[in-house]
C-alpha cells in the first residue's frame, strides 16, 4: 500500500477471489439495502449456496435485532481467515481498479477503488477535512459494523465517495488510457438476482495510468481553497464504522504504525459526481395527522420573515410543493429562505413543529399516501452542479435529502483489503 496523505487516500493492496471462483455468487449488494425485504436476502442465500460468497463475510442489516445477527456476527471473523488461509481471496498488490457497472437504467457508472485515510475524515457537521459526510450520522448504526472489524481480517466496502470533476481529469481519463492500452479486464460479471454486470481492470501502482489518478485528483484538490475533496454518497455509516474502529486501535499503537497500519485506510469506490451513470432523486415528505389546510397555516406563520408566497410566478425564489388530501397542488415560493436547498427548509419547519413524518422516494407515493388528514410535500432535486458547494456552506445535507439510483443499482460487495 503507498499513502498520499495531501490527498487524504492511499493506493492499496486489493484482494479479489481466486480464478475460477463464481463472481456472481460471490457478490452481494449493499448491508443495508433491501431491510424490509427479508425474502430478498433469503433468495440471496438460495443463489449462494455452498459457494464462496461476501454473503458470509457481511451482516445484512434485515437481520438486526434478530437470532440471525448473533450467528452471523460469530461466524463472519472465522470465514474471512478461511477464505484468507485457503487462498480463495488473493492480493493483487499495490494498485487501483478501474470499476464499469451497468444496469437496466444506465448503461454505465464509471468508479476507481482506492482506499480512503481516516485521518482526513470527519462526519462531525461543519468540519474541513479533505473527506466529509453528506448527511448526518446516526450513532447507534455504528456498534454492530465495529464488532465486525474488531474481530475480522478484512473489510469489504459499499461506500461511494464522490468527486467533483466535470472535466473528467481523474477517473474518465485514466479510463481512455486503459482502453488506448488495450487492458483486459480483470473480472467481468453479471449480477444477482438482476442487479446488472460489472467489470473490472486492475491498475498496478506506479504506472502512467495511476499516477495520471493521482495528478487528477491533485488538480482537483488544487481548485478548492475549502481543501474538500471527497464526500460520501453512500455508505458513510459504514466509513463511521471504519473510523471509529481506527480510533479503538489506533490509541496502542507506534507513530510509525500509525502511518502505515491498513486498518487507518478504508476501502471505497470513488465516483465522479458527474458520472452519466449517476443519478440524485429527492426523498420527499409525507406530514401525517395535519391536513393540507392546517400545514398550509402552519407554513405560512413559520416562513412569515422569508418572504412566502403561494402560487406565485416562479421568480427565482426557492420552491416546493405542498399535496393536500384532495390531491391538489399547492406550489409555496420563499424570496429569502433560511436554508441553501429547499428541503432544508422544509425539514427545519417539521423539526421546529415536532411534525410527525416519513420519507418517500417518488412523487406517486407521496400522491398516494396524502389523504385522510395528511399531506404530501415534494421536494426538488439536488443539482450537481450545487452539490460540492452545498456542503461547504451548509456543512451537511438534512437527514434524508437524496438518493444515488435505485436499490438494485447500489453497490456490490466484491474487492476486499486486509485491516490487520
Amino acid at each position: 500500500m503507498r499513502t498520499v496523505n495531501d490527498l487524504g487516500f492511499a493506493v492499496p493492496d486489493i484482494l479479489i477471489p481466486q480464478q475460477g471462483t463464481d463472481f456472481k455468487k460471490w457478490a452481494v449488494i449493499a448491508c443495508d439495502q433491501y431491510t424490509s425485504e427479508p425474502e430478498y436476502w433469503e433468495n440471496c442465500e438460495k443463489e449462494v449456496g455452498d459457494a464462496p460468497s461476501t454473503l458470509n463475510l457481511v451482516l445484512p442489516e434485515v437481520y438486526l435485532g434478530t437470532d440471525k445477527e448473533t450467528e452471523k456476527l460469530g461466524s463472519i471473523a472465522e470465514t474471512a481467515r478461511k477464505y484468507l488461509d485457503e487462498g480463495i481471496l488473493k492480493g493483487l498488490g499495490t494498485g487501483f481498479i478501474l470499476t464499469d457497472r451497468s444496469t437496466e437504467l444506465h448503461p454505465s457508472r464509471r468508479g476507481l477503488m482506492a482506499a480512503i485515510d481516516l485521518e482526513g475524515y470527519s462526519f462531525e457537521p461543519g468540519n474541513k477535512n479533505i473527506c466529509r459526510a453528506t448527511e448526518g450520522t446516526v450513532l447507534s448504526r455504528i456498534p454492530p459494523r465495529v464488532r465486525i472489524r474488531a474481530n475480522s481480517p478484512l473489510e469489504l466496502p459499499h461506500i461511494m465517495i464522490l468527486i467533483d470533476d466535470p472535466e473528467g481529469l481523474t477517473i474518465e481519463k485514466a479510463f481512455d488510457m486503459a482502453e488506448a492500452d488495450g487492458l483486459a479486464p480483470l473480472y467481468d460479471t453479471d449480477l444477482m438476482l438482476g442487479s446488472g454486470h460489472i467489470k473490472g481492470t486492475f491498475i498496478p501502482d506506479g504506472t502512467p495510468i495511476a499516477e495520471s489518478i493521482i495528478n487528477g485528483l491533485s488538480t482537483l484538490k488544487s481548485r478548492n481553497g475549502d481543501g474538500l475533496l471527497f464526500l460520501v454518497g453512500d455508505g458513510n455509516h459504514s466509513l463511521a464504522s471504519a473510523k471509529a474502529h481506527w480510533e479503538n486501535i489506533r490509541e496502542n499503537l507506534s507513530d510509525d504504525e500509525k502511518i502505515s497500519h491498513p486498518a487507518r485506510y478504508a476501502l471505497a469506490e470513488i465516483v465522479n459526481i458527474h458520472d452519466k451513470g449517476l443519478d440524485f432523486e429527492p426523498i420527499h415528505r409525507v406530514v401525517f395527522n395535519c391536513s393540507g389546510e392546517e400545514f398550509i397555516a402552519k407554513a405560512k406563520e413559520y416562513f412569515k420573515d422569508n418572504g412566502i408566497s403561494l402560487n406565485s410566478p416562479d421568480n427565482g425564489s426557492q420552491t416546493f410543493t405542498i399535496v393536500t388530501e384532495g390531491n391538489e397542488d399547492v406550489k409555496v415560493s420563499l424570496a429569502d429562505p433560511p436554508h441553501t436547498l429547499a428541503v432544508g427548509s422544509v425539514q427545519m419547519m417539521i423539526d421546529s413543529l415536532g411534525l410527525e413524518c416519513d420519507y418517500i422516494h417518488g412523487e406517486d407515493s407521496v400522491r398516494k399516501l396524502a389523504t385522510k388528514g395528511n399531506t404530501g410535500i415534494l421536494v426538488p432535486a439536488i443539482s450537481k452542479d450545487t452539490f460540492f458547494g452545498t456542503v461547504e456552506k451548509e456543512g451537511v445535507f438534512p437527514r434524508k435529502t437524496f438518493s444515488m439510483g435505485e436499490a438494485f443499482e447500489k453497490r456490490f460487495y466484491l474487492e476486499a483489503k486486509k485491516i490487520e
